[in-house]
This record gives C-alpha cells, structure tokens and sequence, in this order.
C-alpha cells in the first residue's frame, strides 16, 4: 500500500516530564511482559535452562553447547516449588561413588567394593525403570529416552537386561571403565538429572511464587501508573466519575490481573504506540485488511439480504394510503410554527421560479417554438402550398414569436410567483399548506379506490425478488479483492496529491497546520 493515512497524522502534545513517564512505564510493561512470557516456558523449558544444551535436529546425537548461558535454576527453581527428585538424586549421587570407586582399579580387576558397587548401581537402574519417578514431572519421554540409550548401548531388546549387562564385571572386562564412564555421564546422568519433584500449596496446586515478584517489582508501578491516568481523565472532564474513568481505561486490566499474565500483550502494546516508541497501524492495517477480505462477503450478503427483505414487507404492506396521509403538515409536527414542507416549498419555489428557470429561456423558446411548429405543420399552409418557401419562413416566424411570447409571459408568472412566495404571508402559508395536505388525500384516495396500489407493490417486490437471486448471487470474494486493491489504488493517488500540496506548502504554512492539529487532536490518555 501507498503511504498510510496515520503518517500524516499529529500526535497530542505532551510536557517532558508526562511523556518520560510514559516512556518508562511502557519500556517496564515491555520487560514485564518479558518476565511473564519467560515464567509461563520456565518449567516446560527447565530442560534447556538447566543443561543448556541446543538440540537443533531432533532424535538426533546432534547437540549445540551454550555454556556462555549461566545456571538460572539455583534461582528459578525455589520460585516454582521445584526441588530434586530424591530417587534420580540418590541414583546421581550413587553413580558418583561409583565413579571414583572405579577409576583407580579400572586396570587391575575389580576389587570387592567395585563388584558390589556395581550391583548397587545395576540395582538402581532396574528401580528406576520399573518406578518411573520421570511420571510426577511429566517427563516420562525422559525415562524412555534413558531406556533406548541402554538398550542401543548394550544391543539388547530388554532396557534392564541392557542394564544389568553395561554393569557387570564381563561387560568392564572387554570396555575400559573410562569409555562407559563417558558413556553414562554424557548420555545417561544428564537426563536422569533433568528430573525434579514439585512441591503444591495448600490448593493444590504447584507451588508458584512468581506473583510476588510481579506484584513488587511490575503490579505496583502499573497500579501508580493507571491512577495518574485516571487523574488527568477527569481533569480533562470534571463531570466524569471514577468508575466511568476507569471503565474508559479498561485496557489496563490485564496488567492487574494474577492470572491469564499473557492478555498483557494488549496494554502493553498500546502503551508502546501511545508513548512513540513503536508503530502498530502497519500491522493493524494488514490485520484488518484480511479480516475485511475474510468477513465483508458474508456480511455483505447478511446486511444485504436483510434490507432487501424489509423492504419486501414494507411494499407488501397494506397500509400505505395511512402513511401518505401521515406526511401532511398538519399530522406530522407537533409545534404548528414548525412546517418543515412548507418551508422547503417557500426555500425552493422561490430558486426555481425567479432564478432557474428564466435561465432557460433560449431553451424553453426553441423547444416550445418546435412544438407549435410541428402542431401548426399542415393546418396555416395547405399541403399544395408547402413548396412555397416563403410560405414556410413566415409559418417558422410565426411559431416563433408565438413561442417567445408565451415564454415571455409563463416566465413573468414564474418570477412574480417565485418572489411572492419569497414573501412571508400568513394567508399564503396557509394556503399552501392546504395545497400540500390536499395532495397527499387526493393521493391516498386514488391509491385506496384503483388497482395501481396493488400492481405498484405486485411489480416491486418482484424486482427485488429479482434483485435477490440475481445480484446477490454474483457477489464473489475475487470482487471484494478487486474492490480492496482499488481502495489502495485511490489511496496511493492521495498521497501522491497530498505530497505534491505538501512540497510546495511553507515552512509558516506547515508550522500553522501543525499547531491546528494540536489543538483538535484529542489529549493523550
């Protein structure tokens, strides 16, 4: 599209200080909206946050490291009530003694302790799959992943004969400890430490202190915000009460809301667009663009169809004599000073007789000097005698002057007329109202006694039935696509006029115009 028509558009003028605050406040809803957006994917994503690891293709080995990310869990965990899962904790911590068990002797045969260590963690292992602790945080994808690792690893279609197998003394006897101990710490520990046990509140439901936080940190400074809004609305009107205020600001509601934090985006959009920071019209342009091509069709029809079949009923209606009668002057006013016919009559007879209609004297001469021509055409000069072309110029002279004489003569009447009724006279008004009332008798009259009524209505609704099955049916959304291109075709043409004005207007005319906008432009919120 051509330049919008917001571009030429002058935001209110606001004090530094209104519009700093403002600013701020809509950058604070932006980092809030943040905030939430971050809380709302926190416990799904607790994943990524606490390994920081990249999987850019899925079910694939493939993995990304982001290390320059630090560990937000510490932190983030306590507000969410997420502690470690005692099972997988257990599990981590039995693998760790086991690993440093292991290393020392990895070379030499397996002491005592490692066998029995080994069976310990084996042990585990086969708890873990049968227990499934991966179910209390949803994560049971985890357990299956850590299963077909094993059972890869091990060749084996059972995930616990798989165990049992990578932890006994045959198994270390052909692959150094050092390959399984990579092995178990980057394939198996990772996913095990991924889960976690969820603590719930006395509702129970998960435990959740991010409303705190929002409360203090964002709640606060958007409740400060809005009353100051609400303050300089009913400065700009005293007769506005608090409630009615508030209800013009219900926009702002979200942001006070605990629950549904993500309506937020709609405040905090507006706030960006009233303070400057962002322009949102483009995106509202296209998003409402669509819907019109989307919706204009149906509405069409609907709106269509429904005034077509109104106007139906009102023609099908037996009670038109009684509304003609109802539009004479004396029915259809209260106050009898008020003749609203009649003062169009006195308005409008006055233009057409005195002004108009001397206009078309030459035209009024010409026309009514042929018709007396053609009427007189074989009646003054017998038809023996037409060859005779004297005969006719004075047959073309006569119907001449006989036409400028009756011109001359209806337009004196025309004028004298036309400046009587320009007169105000009580005897005149009163006539002409009668006049005026006695049309619209005489016309119900004449509709109530002959056939014209029922034929008039009879061939109306049938042009509208007509009307529905034809016209209706021939609407199609590539017409409303048509319609809508040609609607920037115009729109383009205007701005092309509007920059052609603008380049060749001062800089005093523009300021002038810019200092007019101002004063019409309604105040900010």
């Amino acid at each position: 599209m051509a330049r919008p028509r917001w571009h030429v558009l002058t935001p209110p003028s606001r004090s530094a200080i209104g519009l700093g605050w403002d600013r701020f406040v809509a950058i604070w809803a932006g980092l809030n909206l943040l905030w939430v957006a971050f809380d709302l994917s926190y416990v799904p994503l607790r994943s990524f946050w606490l390994q920081r690891n990249l999987y850019p293709i899925p079910s694939t080995p493939l993995v990304v490291p982001l290390g320059f990310i630090p560990n937000i869990t510490p932190w983030i965990d306590p507000i969410k009530g997420i502690e470690p899962h005692r099972e997988t904790q257990r599990y981590i911590e039995h693998f760790a003694v086991l690993h440093a068990a292991m290393a020392p002797g990895a070379s030499i045969g397996l002491t005592p302790l490692q066998k029995r260590l080994l069976a310990e963690q084996a042990s585990l292992t086969q708890q873990l799959i049968e227990t499934n602790p991966f179910l209390a945080a949803n994560a049971s994808g985890t357990l299956e992943k850590i299963k077909q690792r094993l059972r890869e690893r091990a060749n084996r279609d059972s995930a616990n004969q798989a165990a049992a197998l990578l932890l006994s003394e045959a198994w270390l006897s052909r692959h150094p400890w050092s390959e399984e101990q990579r092995f178990w710490q980057q394939q198996v520990m990772p996913l095990v430490a991924t889960n976690y046990w969820r603590s719930v509140d006395d509702n129970g439901r998960p435990t959740d202190h991010f409303w705190r936080l929002d409360l203090v940190l964002f709640q606060s400074v958007f409740a400060l915000d809005i009353l100051l809004r609400l303050v300089r609305l009913r400065r700009r009107l005293p007769g506005l009460s608090w409630r009615d205020a508030l209800l013009r600001r219900w926009i702002d509601l979200p942001l006070l809301l605990p629950f549904w934090r993500w309506l937020r985006v709609v405040p905090v959009l507006e706030r960006l667009q009233g303070s400057g920071l962002i322009t949102i019209e483009p995106l509202r342009a296209v998003i409402s663009r669509a819907v019109v091509a989307l919706l204009a069709l149906e509405l069409f029809e609907v709106l269509a169809l429904q005034l077509l079949d109104g106007s139906q009923s009102l023609i099908r209606s037996q009670r038109w004599p009684q509304r003609i009668r109802a539009l004479r002057s004396h029915q259809s006013v209260i106050n009898p000073e008020e003749r609203e016919v009649v003062a169009l009559v006195r308005i409008w007879a006055p233009l057409l007789l005195s002004q108009v209609a001397p206009r078309l004297a030459p035209e009024l001469q010409e026309l009514l000097s042929y018709a007396l021509r053609q009427s007189l055409e074989g009646t003054m000069v017998p038809p023996p005698l037409r060859q005779l072309q004297p005969l006719l110029q004075v047959e073309a002279g006569l119907s001449r002057q006989l036409a400028s004489g009756m011109v001359d003569n209806l337009l004196d009447l025309s004028r004298s007329t036309g400046n009587q009724l320009a007169r105000r006279d009580a005897v005149q008004l009163e006539l002409l109202q009668r006049c005026i009332d006695r049309f619209w008798d005489e016309l119900a009259t004449a509709l109530e006694s002959g056939p014209v009524l029922s034929q008039t209505q009879e061939l109306l609704y049938a042009l509208l039935e007509t009307l529905k099955s034809t016209y209706l049916s021939q609407i199609s959304r590539s017409g409303i696509s048509s319609l809508i291109e040609e609607l920037d075709l115009l729109m383009a043409r205007n701005a092309q006029g509007e920059g052609a004005v603008a380049e060749r207007m001062t800089p005093q005319t523009m300021s002038a115009q810019t200092m007019t906008a101002e004063r019409l432009s309604p105040p900010g919120p």
